[in-house]
């Protein structure tokens, strides 16, 4: 299988994610790629007040997009992380928006507040000489909604994916996303060095990375709609503008996985479920809340 290097240009990188789009590279299955993307605002120096890779940007500055060779809907693109390793610095910022969390936590009215970060292995010390652990993953890896036009790359979708900030998709993960559009038409971008479950401040480290993919198409996935498999365990994911109704989603499917895991009525699944799988807050910054399922690997012998 071949190796491709894609590195972070004017020409290689948006800021929407559309259909119409021509990819900046084509690969076959199986084949693994070497991503380089800039962090959220697109930053070209080591500076928040520097110059951005696209002015008046929209949405995150996003490397791609990439097709894949033979990729149509009802197919599953299966994005696994090899490595995913951050730059030396970024950002966090908070209280910037006026947004009904903020308003909750007494932060909207500004102003808003930035720290920077040198990062260096596997830690981060910010400005103000805190220090905190690095576990880097990838904020974005999606592809674009069926419809026609340019849409958000803020909200994550159930089809697609996109924005979906899982602190848990670290190196050794594997990301299936029903594939939206001919092509699959992959996005990656919007790395985070570090970030809580919830990224309750609306930003993680936001930092450039450098991904290496191996991508996979597959006809029969365990689960239709988006989910992975990560060194700790099975993950399934639920989107929406109510959180009762993600958590129900998320719940949903890994209800469904132990079914088929374990041979199992939908009843019987959902006991099994209730001694060993979390419900985890993935984020809830994006204007579309995120929860996620966990099944930790070997919690059911």
């Amino acid at each position: 299988m071949a190796e491709h290097r894609l590195p972070a240009t004017r020409e290689t990188t948006v800021d929407v994610f559309d259909r119409d789009t021509p990819p900046v590279l084509t690969v076959d299955p199986g084949d693994s790629l070497v991503v380089a993307s800039l962090d959220a605002a697109g930053y070209l120096e080591r500076r928040i007040d520097g110059p951005t890779m696209i002015p008046g940007r929209r949405g995150h500055c996003l490397t791609g997009p990439i097709a894949v060779r033979g990729a149509e809907p009802g197919l599953v693109l299966g994005v696994h992380f090899t490595s995913i390793t951050p730059a030396d610095w970024g950002w966090t910022s908070a209280g910037k928006k006026d947004t009904a969390l903020n308003r909750a936590l007494g932060v909207a009215g500004g102003p808003g507040t930035w720290l920077t970060w040198d990062i260096d292995g596997d830690t981060a010390t910010s400005n103000l000489g805190h220090t905190v652990g690095v576990a880097p993953f990838l904020g974005v890896t999606g592809l674009p909604p069926a419809e026609p036009g340019p849409h958000s790359t803020i909200p994550p979708r159930a089809a697609g994916g996109g924005n979906i900030d899982c602190r848990d998709l670290v190196a050794g993960s594997t990301l299936f996303l029903p594939v939206t559009v001919p092509g699959a038409l992959l996005h990656l971008g919007d790395g985070h060095a570090a970030q809580g479950h919830g990224e309750v401040g609306g930003t993680a480290i936001e930092c450039s990375m450098t991904t290496e993919v191996t991508l996979t198409l597959s006809a029969d996935p365990v689960l239709p709609g988006i989910h992975a498999e990560t060194p700790e365990g099975r993950v399934t994911f639920g989107f929406g503008a109510d959180l009762n109704q993600a958590m129900a989603d998320a719940l949903a499917a890994m209800t469904t996985w132990l079914q088929h895991l374990f041979d199992l009525d939908r009843p019987t699944a959902l006991a099994l479920a209730s001694p060993v799988v979390d419900l985890r807050i993935t984020q809830v910054a994006n204007e579309t809340w995120g929860v996620h399922a966990v099944l930790p690997h070997g919690s059911v012998r």
